[in-house]
């Protein structure tokens, strides 16, 4: 039965998934000399978070950002609120700043895939991601400034969000 279901779980893994586990983790294995597959580097979640700037006093902007999150994540995101008032910025004590999601599982494989495959490559004079971009934990973060198309929506629609992705 165990056997059974652990077949069942492969045939529905994601892509880049079964790559990891098929082509990627065996080759660290042997060529770093790991002794369990538990010290082999792998990605545990991603976080993508949206600021909304001027439209936090909006409510319907709000709405919409966390509803377009919804759809390129596949699934519900949260309302980052402010933690102290900023007068400058006339920003008050847990008004909305942003939208965020974190990914684990089957569905940070489905969105890392589609970034890679899909996302980045459309990006308008990509010359790749930086190596540069990992800080002292191994987190990486990658954050994206133009209009992407996601294919997860119904019609065409020109999204922009920031995504940072973290490797632990």
């Amino acid at each position: 039965m165990f056997l059974l279901k652990k077949l069942i779980f492969i045939d529905m893994a994601q892509r880049l998934k079964k790559y990891y586990a098929e082509t990627i983790l065996p080759k660290f294995l042997k060529e770093w000399n790991y002794k369990n597959l538990h010290e082999v580097p792998k990605v545990e979640k991603i976080v993508i978070n949206r600021g909304i700037g001027d439209a936090s006093q909006n409510a319907k902007i709000v709405d919409a950002s966390l509803k377009e999150l919804a759809m390129i994540a596949g699934q519900k995101g949260i309302v980052t609120k402010s933690k102290k008032a900023i007068a400058g910025f006339k920003l008050r004590e847990a008004m909305p700043v942003g939208v965020t999601v974190t990914l684990r599982g089957e569905r940070m494989y489905g969105f890392l895939d589609r970034l890679i495959h899909l996302a980045l490559p459309r990006v308008r004079d990509f010359q790749g991601i930086s190596p540069k971009s990992f800080d002292k934990c191994g987190n990486y973060s990658l954050g994206l400034e133009e209009q992407l198309c996601s294919q997860k929506l119904n019609m065409i629609k020109l999204i922009k969000f920031e995504v940072w992705i973290f490797v632990l």
